[in-house]
């Protein structure tokens, strides 16, 4: 009996130190390494939360060792026989208020910055980054610049950019973990998500979606870079890269295929919002500084 437990013990113990073993194994986890203000106010409330749970967890692992210890079936065990035993008040408003508190707090706290969050704190005109989904790739068109993107987008830093989000393929969702929270990309609707970087850098983005047998590549990068950099890349762009057509534009959305990076000097106008009516929807520009949807 003494050498059952002792194995469940180690094996317990083993699920416990492994997490913490292989967390170096890699690059820091990027949600908690932020770049941006909305990043910074999740990893605060991220932080908030885990340490609000272990006043939970921690004592209910310490309990479970201490009963398992005390009261396990074993020759001269010397804990109290009580079976008449029921409730206790005490204790149930311990276990039951605890929680109760905690909920209360981080609800508060998270309703809190959710509406922090809606618009940024900063004057400064966002630029615009229309974003679609496609079977397994991301394309980003900028309507202000007249230049479109695939797999990788490129945006100045200490500036607000507002993402359009919508999808020409399954629902999926717009992820960059150093830079902010997720946003879901669906047919027919414009979602809008802000983020901004403080700093320059190349930032993971990824869907947060499953969406089919591609959907492990549907990766892309967000290069930060100085207002002076944006500038000359989109000209970079513009005088390089080959044009967007509905032809092309017809392939990428068609063809379920997972491709590299790619730029493009143009596209046919208004080809995001036509994409939404054909889907069933309306498009709606809404600035960001009234907030997002």
């Amino acid at each position: 009996m003494n050498k059952l437990v002792c194995t469940k013990w180690r094996a317990f113990a083993l699920l416990c130190v492994v997490p913490f073993m292989t967390s170096g194994c890699g690059e820091r986890i990027l949600v908690l390494n932020p770049a941006g203000p909305v990043a910074q106010v999740e990893q605060r409330l991220i932080y908030l939360t885990i340490v609000l749970v272990l006043i939970v967890v921690v004592p209910v692992i310490i309990l479970l060792a201490v009963i398992v210890s005390r009261y396990r079936d074993k020759p001269d065990n010397k804990a109290p026989y009580t079976p008449e035993w029921s409730e206790s008040k005490v204790l149930e408003i311990v276990w039951w208020g605890i929680p109760i508190v905690i909920i209360g707090i981080i609800g508060t706290l998270t309703v809190r910055d959710t509406f922090r969050l809606v618009k940024p704190a900063t004057a400064a005109s966002p630029l615009t980054i229309q974003v679609t989904s496609l079977d397994w790739k991301w394309l980003f068109q900028y309507p202000d610049q007249k230049i479109a993107t695939v797999n990788y987008c490129e945006i100045p830093t200490n500036r607000p950019v507002q993402f359009v989000l919508a999808s020409d393929a399954p629902i999926n969702s717009f992820w960059v973990p150093q830079l902010g929270g997720q946003e879901y990309t669906m047919p027919g609707m414009a979602m809008r998500l802000w983020l901004q970087a403080d700093k320059p850098g190349v930032y993971f983005g990824h869907g947060a979606n499953f969406s089919g047998k591609g959907y492990a590549h549907m990766s892309f990068n967000v290069i930060a870079t100085s207002s002076s950099g944006f500038d000359a890349w989109t000209k970079k762009v513009r005088s390089t890269a080959p044009p967007l057509t509905k032809t092309g534009y017809k392939n990428l959305t068609t063809k379920q295929a997972v491709m590299g990076k790619q730029e493009f000097s143009s596209y046919p106008p208004g080809m995001f919002e036509s994409d939404i009516r054909m889907n069933g929807g309306m498009y709606m520009k809404k600035p960001i500084t009234k907030g997002t949807d």
